[in-house]
């Protein structure tokens, strides 16, 4: 039988996989190629007939080692024509709309695709939702500044094309969810990593107001956004290495997608977006810092071991100790005092980078939602798989809590081989929570429901909710955890958080 729906660009069909409809590579935009490469994305062509929505689409172009080694498996074909979702929802649903749940996938801006195997939405539609995964450009593609190209636009400088892109799949997301029994008026946008970065800057964003209600901001790091007279300078740079001096919109465009992603430090882009366009106004952070991001209920956490991931930005966490110990504002003395017990420069640098570059942006969000009066909810996620806890000795590695909001342990290597009941019902669990938020967080709301309550922190209150703790399935609620550290770093975070 085929499951066909009507979108406003014509008829779709879907695949029928047990209880779950799935419709795999809907275009949400027009190719962003040739003359529309560099350009906001314009509205999708309409089709004649039914078209089959059975496979997914291309992913933006990337490394496709550097993808598999770290960004959640084979992301398959390339290409530069690759804005398309994919829906998961229940074939069996009575009338009352399904909260709608849209993933934005992490990899730093350089990696990543909507249809990675971690990302599988079946275990959490059978949960009732909806949910959403898209691409977006990555890379120079996603995200770049040239004077030729601020030319082409007279409203006024537009770089972060990325985020365009997820605007432009929340807009389509508007006007086509109901289809798919989908509540537009019940949308939770959550993303891990670059991701969740994502998901602070369309909460920074005024182009994004009102295509959302809640977000999850899984793993966001405190890295600065790129200014943008520092992202121009670089655009030069780049059209410069490919022999194009005062180059015109039309030379750059002519720049084979297949070499952009390639390019190695410093004319690579960083895993930020950029700051002063008319995406992103203002960076990120002093929106937050300044309580005037959208309003709605947030969540937001992060893991044990994010430190993990900062080789692959060159950040030594040793070495960072070393450079505190010669910068004097900043005292060494002062950080060990805030982590007692902690043996050795390693193991101190390990936690000193996480809970800067991490943690500590959950406290920022949470004392940013209560300066506007809205609930948000923390957590700290610490559970290792039973097998794995002696090669993951240091604790949840950046990434690894996104199997377990998905249900997708069986789907992630190296996981998958090893994963036994007890991870899996923990798992069950962590799911329960992020749908529990997605169907009750509300303005007024004081709790979400699970093992535990987990309560939100609202005025003058600073709750997390620890989900696994020192690896082990448990589930505890800390009144002002990390509190010291939080409030130191929040003070240092605008000097020293770089990789300058």
């Amino acid at each position: 039988m085929e499951h066909v729906v009507n979108v406003e660009q014509g008829h779709l069909s879907g695949v029928l996989q047990g209880s779950i409809l799935v419709y795999r590579g809907i275009p949400f935009a027009a190719p962003p190629t040739g003359n529309l490469r560099w350009r906001a994305p314009q509205p999708p062509e309409s089709w004649q007939g039914v078209r089959a929505a059975e496979t997914f689409a291309p992913a933006c172009w990337q490394s496709l080692e550097y993808c598999k080694a770290v960004g959640g498996g084979d992301p398959g074909q390339f290409s530069e024509d690759c804005l398309y979702l994919n829906i998961w929802t229940p074939a069996r649903r009575d009338n009352k709309p399904l909260p709608v749940m849209v993933w934005l996938h992490g990899g730093g801006y350089t990696i990543g695709a909507g249809s990675l195997p971690p990302y599988d939405g079946a275990a959490l539609a059978a949960r009732g939702v909806v949910l959403v995964t898209i691409n977006y450009r990555l890379g120079h593609l996603g995200f770049f500044a040239h004077p030729a190209l601020d030319a082409e636009n007279p409203e006024g400088p537009v770089h972060n094309f990325a985020l365009l892109d997820q605007i432009a799949a929340l807009k389509w997301v508007q006007q086509n969810i109901a289809a798919f029994g989908g509540d537009a008026a019940n949308v939770t946008l959550f993303g891990e990593s670059a991701g969740a970065r994502s998901v602070l800057s369309l909460l920074a964003s005024p182009l994004a107001s009102g295509l959302f209600h809640k977000g999850i901001i899984q793993s966001a790091y405190t890295l600065p956004d790129v200014d943008r007279r520092k992202a121009l300078k670089r655009g030069v740079a780049v059209a410069e290495h490919f022999g194009l001096e005062n180059a015109s919109a039309e030379a750059l465009r002519s720049l084979p997608a297949s070499e952009l992603w390639a390019l190695e430090a410093p004319l690579n882009i960083g895993p930020t977006p950029i700051s002063g366009d008319i995406v992103l106004p203002e960076p990120m952070l002093d929106t937050f810092f300044a309580g005037r991001q959208h309003r709605m209920p947030l969540m937001i956490g992060s893991n044990s071991d994010e430190a993990s991931v900062l080789s692959y930005f060159g950040i030594d966490p040793a070495g960072q100790v070393e450079l505190l110990r010669r910068e004097k504002r900043l005292g060494l003395g002062l950080i060990k005092l805030l982590y007692p017990g902690v043996k050795g420069d390693t193991e101190l640098g390990r936690q000193v980078c996480r809970d800067m570059a991490f943690t500590t942006l959950g406290f920022v969000v949470m004392q940013a939602q209560q300066r506007v009066g809205q609930p948000c909810w923390r957590y700290y996620f610490d559970y290792v798989a039973e097998a794995g806890r002696e090669t993951y000795a240091n604790g949840t590695w950046h990434g690894d809590e996104v199997a377990y909001v998905f249900n997708t342990l069986q789907l992630s290597p190296p996981t998958s081989e090893y994963v036994n009941e007890r991870d899996l019902t923990f798992a069950a669990h962590i799911g329960d929570y992020w749908v529990n938020f997605a169907r009750s967080a509300g303005e007024h709301a004081k709790a979400l429901p699970g093992p535990i309550s987990w309560p939100a922190s609202i005025k003058g209150r600073d709750r997390t909710l620890r989900l696994g703790v020192h690896l082990r399935a448990k589930f505890k609620v800390e009144k002002r955890f990390m509190r010291m550290r939080m409030q130191l770093f929040k003070r240092v975070m605008k000097h020293h958080v770089t990789l300058e």
